[in-house]
């Protein structure tokens, strides 16, 4: 009974808010993360009435599942924009902007981590300070599709962007393999080749062979139904089979094997994408059936942030620095690798602000590298930018797109209307 009480709360809330936020100018995902905060643990929540709010982390983490299964629809969704048409056209540009801009970030917080050790050793050790700075490239896609929905931008920028934030997880996950192996390497004395080089490479192979069985065999099924309905159906069951089976970890001659959630479903639906002549209608109806899941996954997602990271002053000095540099980064290297690969005038100056948002992947790492003698600071730092980029991200991410006139201004034509 608490549970749905707390969910109903949720969606609605959300939903509610999400009206404040338009009279604001904000994107709806704002609002979301926002009642997410009030009714996390630190607000209403704190209260422990049964059914108003997350009373502790661990009622939140309770519903973790729904959270899985959204970001299973939201890379399954991303990997529409993989179709071949668009990679003829700016597939060499996605992977160049999506490989770049990660390594920019990567390599300039881990310089501004450095230095601030040399500075003052005893904030952050070495190793704390490199971690970071692969946590810098992860990129959230969740934020960015919301922002894209709603206001229903469309155009080279946006599909460049959904692109590269699909490329962004994987090139994400090979710097921090080998950023936290040789961490571990530095606290240890031992460098281990498996860990920093073999196990990331298996993992991405892992996940994107899953993902093209998967898409394979929907294609398959979905041919022996023909009704609207049905087919919404076994899409909808594929993306749970295939979020399921990607949380699946095992190890084979003492090599850790795993997949990537993300990777796995975005290579369903760019596979499924590609072959089945029906996939646009049928992604269309796939988007409004997910609509609230969405709301719960942002608000879950804002019941997570935890406000106790800004009681620790050393937290506040390297999150500051983090986040400055870590956007600084995304931007330098967004416009550097547009203008290298002939991107339009627009697509270089804004595409960099889209790229900020952080929230799960980042925090996933974050988790992994408490391992760290001081990882507990590495884990507050990353809440520290998560609580501000998916508060400040999409709105940011709006006004990119408005600027590069991928979204219509609002009181002028309605955007739903005009990019529809």
């Amino acid at each position: 009974m608490e549970i749905l009480i707390s969910l109903s709360a949720a969606l609605i809330g959300g939903l509610l808010l999400s009206r404040v936020a338009k009279r604001l100018k904000l994107p709806a995902v704002t609002a979301y993360l926002v009642t997410g905060l009030l009714l996390g643990p630190f607000c209403l929540g704190a209260f422990k009435i049964n059914g108003l709010g997350f009373p502790s982390m661990e009622a939140v983490e309770r519903l973790n599942i729904l959270s899985q299964v959204a970001l299973g629809f939201i890379a399954f969704t991303i990997g529409n924009e993989f179709r071949v048409s668009q990679l003829k056209t700016m597939g060499r540009q996605a992977i160049v902007v999506g490989i770049l801009q990660a390594v920019a970030a990567t390599v300039l917080v881990d310089l501004a981590l450095i230095l601030l050790h040399l500075v003052r050793p005893g904030i952050i050790s070495v190793s704390s300070a490199i971690t970071l700075g692969a946590i810098a490239a992860a990129t959230a896609p969740a934020a960015t599709l919301m922002v894209v929905r709603q206001y229903k931008a469309d155009g080279p920028m946006t599909r460049l962007l959904l692109m590269v934030v699909a490329i962004d997880d994987a090139v994400g996950l090979v710097l921090f393999s080998a950023s936290f192996g040789v961490a571990m390497a530095l606290e240890s004395g031992a460098v281990s080749v498996i860990t920093v080089l073999v196990e990331p490479v298996i993992e991405i192979i892992l996940s994107l062979g899953l993902g093209a069985v998967a898409g394979l065999a929907l294609y398959w099924v979905e041919q022996f139904f023909h009704s609207r309905s049905k087919r919404l159906s076994i899409s909808i069951g594929f993306v749970l089979l295939t979020a399921g089976l990607s949380m699946k970890e095992f190890e084979v001659g003492g090599v850790h094997c795993g997949f990537s959630l993300l990777l796995v479903c975005m290579m369903t639906g760019t596979l499924f994408c590609n072959i089945c002549d029906f996939s646009e209608e049928l992604m269309s109806r796939v988007d409004g059936w997910t609509a609230p899941l969405f709301v719960l996954f942002f608000v879950l997602s804002g019941a997570e942030l935890d406000l106790s990271v800004l009681r620790n002053p050393s937290v506040l000095l390297i999150g500051i620095i983090y986040i400055i540099i870590r956007s600084l980064g995304k931007y330098i290297g967004s416009y550097g690798s547009c203008s290298l690969t002939g991107c339009d005038p627009k697509i270089q100056k804004y595409l960099g602000i889209t790229l900020l948002p952080q929230a799960g992947v980042a925090l996933g790492m974050a988790i992994t590298a408490q391992a760290l003698a001081d990882g507990a600071v590495v884990r507050s730092v990353v809440l520290f930018s998560v609580l501000v980029y998916e508060l400040v991200g999409p709105a940011l991410t709006k006004r990119a797109l408005l600027a590069a006139g991928e979204i219509q201004p609002e009181g002028r034509t309605s955007a739903r209307k005009k990019n529809g």
